[in-house]
């Protein structure tokens, strides 16, 4: 890889059904493993009561990786990663089996078709902001400011710790 080609990108996981944290931790691993691509970090795992939706809880976490991959082709990775790891699609803020969000790409800002970048609600969840802020306490959003300047918002969100 050219090292002038390479991205910092971050990565919102997500479960609640079956083994959540098996996913989430299986889709660490397949992060890694993604051509032109390596896992930098990841944070934690936390539990997060859904949002907008029924369920149990979910298992999160955020991953930074560095990549020279684009962002269409990453995002249809993550996607692959999803599909392989049994994700069904049966409608909005559905209990999932896995979800893998492209939260930040580098400094840019995408607006295309299928990829929005920041993510769109990311300044809105606890369940993103606090494992982000783990990997990066001073960390920016492009076009939003300091990730921490979105604490208070979110603070009624209930978020826990899991043990490793």
């Amino acid at each position: 890889m050219n090292a002038a080609a390479h991205v910092l990108a971050y990565i919102g996981l997500g479960a609640n059904l079956g083994d959540a944290r098996a996913s989430v931790e299986a889709a660490l691993q397949r992060l890694n493993s993604l051509p032109q691509t390596r896992l930098d970090a990841a944070s934690s795992l936390y539990a997060t009561a859904p949002v907008d939706a029924d369920g149990d809880d979910y298992v999160n976490a955020v991953a930074r990786i560095d990549t020279a991959l684009p962002a269409q082709e990453l995002l249809r990775h993550l996607l692959d990663i999803e599909q392989d790891l049994g994700r069904e699609r049966p409608g909005y803020n559905a209990p999932r089996t896995l979800d893998l969000d492209l939260l930040l790409y580098g400094e840019e800002r995408i607006d295309e078709p299928g990829l929005i970048v920041p993510h769109p609600r990311m300044t809105q969840r606890a369940f993103v902001l606090v494992p982000l802020l783990q990997l990066d306490p001073l960390i920016t959003i492009p076009g939003a400011g300091p990730a921490q300047g979105f604490m208070p918002d979110v603070a009624a969100q209930a978020i826990r710790l899991l043990k490793p």
